[in-house]
């Protein structure tokens, strides 16, 4: 059968046309699968679930997956040496562009106290996202009603005093309450600190009695704090915490502010315009009503900084820890 040549063009003319809109949506033209709105991304939780990072990834993929910024997430906690292994397992993940981790100031320390070579600044920086207070747990039947009572107590015994904190010497719930004992003239070499992976093993150690206060982020123990079963004695911070009926340590008498924050990483060696794409991602979940809202449940504080900002400030965390870990004899 024969074809004229007006007809034959006209088929040549669709066969091109399907060809481009193939190739189109291979390279990722069209949306789909593949493009920003709908990639399926991993995060790692550097401890345990109820944990203060474990809350905030949640928190954070859940924002970015109901709001669809992205797909869904695919999220791991991995527990083991405070954070460290989950550091490692990162750096391992060498230009991987679909994983992130959740981190803060005890991945820092631990790093160091765990005497391991994978270190927060050898990773891809891309945002931090949230700033906590600590706070001063006791359980109900606690006989401190007061600062003033733990410190009195603490004073005159120091050892005595068994402090229980969510992280590895080198964390905030340990660094808090090394400088809290400076603060009031106790030698922290002297402070007998209980470490617990995380905020459910913490509760659990303070509803059974096992320490006589915790410090740590007050976001994971918001059930127990709403129903009496721990009290809060007093919050870290400048100012006090709208979700939480409890003094400042200043308001207190004692000269101390300390707050914790936490971050994103993302492997190493991911390209720019890959880091960059995280970074939007990241961004957007921040500017919507769903992640202020999740500030505002969790008593967390905004602390957005992106890219090299970020990485700058992780340099001097780095170094702030190491030092303060050296005069302890713990690094």
């Amino acid at each position: 059968m024969m074809f004229s040549r007006h007809r034959t063009r006209g088929l040549l003319a669709l066969v091109v046309a399907l060809v481009v809109s193939l190739v189109a949506a291979g390279c990722g033209v069209t949306r789909g699968e593949d493009s920003p709105d709908n990639r399926r991304l991993r995060m790692m939780i550097p401890n345990s679930p109820g944990g203060g990072y474990d809350l905030t990834g949640r928190a954070a993929a859940k924002v970015m997956e109901d709001q669809d910024i992205t797909g869904r997430f695919e999220i791991t906690n991995v527990i083991g040496a405070s954070g460290t292994v989950a550091m490692q397992r990162l750096l391992n993940e060498r230009g991987a562009d679909d994983l992130l981790m959740l981190m803060g100031l005890g991945v820092v320390g631990a790093t160091y106290t765990n005497d391991s070579r994978a270190r927060v600044s050898d990773a891809t920086p891309i945002a931090s996202v949230v700033e906590e207070q600590e706070g001063l747990l006791v359980p109900a039947d606690s006989p401190f009603e007061t600062v003033d009572d733990l410190v009195e107590a603490w004073k005159d015994d120091p050892r005595s005093i068994r402090v229980g904190g969510g992280s590895s010497p080198g964390g905030p719930d340990h660094l808090f309450p090394m400088q809290l004992a400076q603060a009031i003239g106790i030698d922290p070499t002297d402070v007998n600190y209980i470490s617990y992976d995380g905020g459910g093993p913490l509760t659990s150690a303070l509803l059974g009695s096992k320490i006589d206060v915790g410090t740590s982020g007050l976001g994971e123990f918001a059930g127990q704090i709403e129903d009496g079963s721990l009290r809060v004695l007093a919050v870290s911070g400048a100012e006090r915490l709208d979700t939480v009926d409890a003094p400042t340590l200043t308001e207190s008498g004692v000269d101390l502010v300390f707050t914790n924050w936490r971050g994103i990483l993302a492997p190493p060696d991911i390209s720019e315009a890959e880091r960059d794409d995280l970074i939007e991602l990241v961004t957007r979940m921040h500017a919507t009503d769903e992640w202020k809202d999740a500030l505002r449940r969790n008593g967390w504080s905004d602390n957005f900084a992106t890219g090299d900002e970020f990485g700058r400030f992780l340099r001097e965390q780095d170094e702030r820890v190491a030092s303060t870990l050296k005069e302890l004899g713990l690094a």
